[in-house]
């Protein structure tokens, strides 16, 4: 099993729109896999808590215009520590970089197949 095309598209656009806002490290991990729930998880981080809410409610809008899908479930916007926005198919992380470094979640996940991605052209 492997990353379907609309997971995958709807991945590389929170990796790409992420990027546009700053984020840093960002990473796609094809999870499917590890885990039954979900096919890709897209982990980055930023420099500050009120970068982490920009970056997630630009995902967000980015992924409600192009693919017409919400989450279904989304988490740590309160504390903008660790968001958490659920597509189903997609799993979007969003950090603080302390608690990306303190968590580690990628090494969970090193041994899974990354999935490439580029920014988005400017214009």
């Amino acid at each position: 099993m492997s990353v379907t095309q609309e997971a995958r598209a709807v991945a590389q656009l929170a990796a790409a729109v992420a990027d546009e806002k700053k984020a840093d490290m960002t990473l796609i991990f094809d999870v499917s896999e590890v885990i039954v729930i979900a096919e890709a998880f897209v982990i980055t981080s930023a420099g500050n808590r009120r970068q982490v809410r920009a970056i997630a409610e630009f995902i967000e809008e980015a992924i409600r215009l192009e693919h017409n899908r919400g989450p279904l479930r989304t988490e740590g916007l309160r504390d903008m520590e660790w968001v958490l926005l659920d597509y189903g198919d997609v799993v979007v992380h969003v950090f603080a970089e302390e608690t990306r470094r303190y968590y580690e979640i990628e090494r969970l996940y090193r041994d899974c197949a990354r999935v490439e991605w580029e920014p988005r052209p400017i214009g």
